[in-house]
C-alpha cells in the first residue's frame, strides 16, 4: 500500500542538479503544496550551461536560469537559487556536501526532496551521472546533519508515498513548457506544448496502491513521514 505524502509541514527544500529537474517529477505536487500556502524553495547545483547543443555556456547558463525562474513561478515558487557548480561535472565532493548543508541550515525545511540516485529508472532507461552523484551527496550531507529535517524524499521509481495531483497537472505542464528553448533544441520535431504534456501525463498517472487518478510518487529515503 502506497502511503499518502504528508502535508503537515510548512517548508520544503527541493535540491536538484539542473534546470528542469523539478519539472519532470515534482512540479504538479509543488503546485498543490503552494496552493495550500506552503513554502517551497528550489536550489540547483548548476545553471544547466552545458545543456543546449550548439549554444555556448556563457549564453546558455543565463537563459536556462531564466527559464527555471519562470517555470518555478508558475507553480508558486519564488525562491530559486543557483550554486554555480559546473554542469555535467557534478561529483559528490566535500564542497558540494558543504553547500547542501549550508542551504539546509539556512532554509530550515521540514522536508527535503531530491533526485533519484539509482543507475536506471527502468531497464534500458539509465540515469544521468550528474543526478546519481548529486543524489549521493544529498544523502551523505543529510546523514551528517546534527539536526536533520523531518524527512528526505527522492522522486524515483521506488515509490513509497504519493501526492494526489488531480487538478494540478495543467500547472505542471505550463511549468515544463517554460523551458522552451531547451525543449525546442532537445526535440525540434515536436511542439514544446506536446513534449511538456506527454512528460507530465507520463509522470502523474495512477500509482499502484494509491487512490487517485493523477499522482506524483516519491521514495522516503531518510526520516519519518
Amino acid at each position: 500500500m502506497t502511503a499518502t505524502f504528508p502535508e503537515n509541514w510548512s517548508t520544503a527544500l527541493v535540491l536538484v542538479a539542473h534546470p528542469d529537474d523539478p519539472e519532470y517529477g515534482m512540479a504538479a505536487a509543488v503546485a498543490r503544496w503552494t496552493s495550500q500556502g506552503k513554502r517551497v524553495v528550489y536550489a540547483l547545483a548548476t545553471s544547466g550551461e552545458a545543456g543546449i547543443e550548439g549554444m555556448p555556456p556563457e549564453e546558455c547558463g543565463p537563459l536556462r536560469e531564466g527559464e527555471q525562474i519562470a517555470s518555478a513561478a508558475v507553480v508558486g515558487v519564488d525562491e530559486v537559487e543557483f550554486w554555480g557548480f559546473p554542469d555535467s561535472e557534478i561529483f559528490n565532493t566535500p564542497e558540494l556536501r558543504a553547500k547542501i548543508t549550508e542551504t539546509v541550515d539556512r532554509v530550515r525545511p521540514d522536508v527535503v526532496l531530491s533526485l533519484y540516485g539509482g543507475p536506471e529508472w527502468a531497464p534500458g532507461f539509465p540515469n544521468q551521472r550528474d543526478h546519481m552523484q548529486f543524489a549521493d551527496s544529498v544523502v551523505e550531507a543529510f546523514d551528517a546533519l546534527e539536526t536533520p529535517p523531518r524527512a528526505l524524499f527522492c522522486n524515483g521509481p521506488n515509490v513509497t508515498h504519493a501526492a494526489d495531483v488531480e487538478g494540478f497537472t495543467d500547472a505542471a505542464i505550463r511549468a515544463l513548457e517554460c523551458h522552451r528553448v531547451y525543449l525546442e533544441v532537445l526535440d525540434p520535431q515536436t511542439p514544446v506544448l506536446d513534449q511538456a504534456t506527454a512528460q507530465i501525463e507520463r509522470g502523474t498517472g495512477p500509482i499502484d496502491g494509491f487512490d487517485a487518478a493523477r499522482a506524483s510518487g516519491f521514495e522516503l529515503l531518510r526520516g519519518t513521514a
